[in-house]
Order: C-alpha cells, then structure tokens, then sequence
C-alpha cells in the first residue's frame, strides 16, 4: 500500500479514538457518575451507591470493581460453604 493511504488512515477520527477503560476498571474518582450500582447475576439483588459516600467509605482511589464486590458480598445470602460458589456474581450496570 502506498505511504498517502496510510497517513490517511492513521490520521482519521477514528484512528485517534482511544476505547474508554470500563466502569468497573476505573478508580471511584474517575467516574463522573453521582451513582454507582452493581447488580448480582446469581441472586438478582441490586446495591446502589452515591459515588461520594463510596469516595469517602474506600478512598479515591479504590477500584470499582473491588468496592461493588465487597459491597455485594457483605450482605450476601448465598453461601454454600464452598469457595468457589460462595458469593454473589456482580454484573456492573449504569443507572
């Protein structure tokens, strides 16, 4: 291919788009959200969470995924007794 077809590649929109890092992979404090929510896909209970109150609970700097994790599991009813089914399944949605 010839060197003008990719500079015109490259330099699209497109090309420069950078795919956003998903909710539960960022830091509480780069979520622009005023509510988090995670959902169980085992037991269908649903806990929500001001973004603040999370901040203030687990710091800034405290990863999603782990705070809505620790927050299903505190009041979890399905457990077995074994580790790997014990717990809840979180599904994180957007409100």
């Amino acid at each position: 291919m010839p060197d003008a077809y990719w500079d015109a590649v490259l330099s699209a929109p497109v090309a420069k788009a950078r795919p956003g890092v998903p909710i539960q992979n960022r830091r509480l404090s780069e979520i622009p959200r005023h509510v988090l929510r995670v959902s169980c896909r085992r037991c269908d209970r649903i806990v929500e969470i001001q973004t603040t109150d999370a901040q203030r609970l687990y710091g800034q700097h405290a990863v999603w995924k782990d705070v809505g994790r620790r927050l299903l599991n505190d009041s979890c009813q399905m457990r077995t007794g074994s580790h790997e089914d014990d717990g809840c399944w979180p599904s994180y949605d957007t409100p």
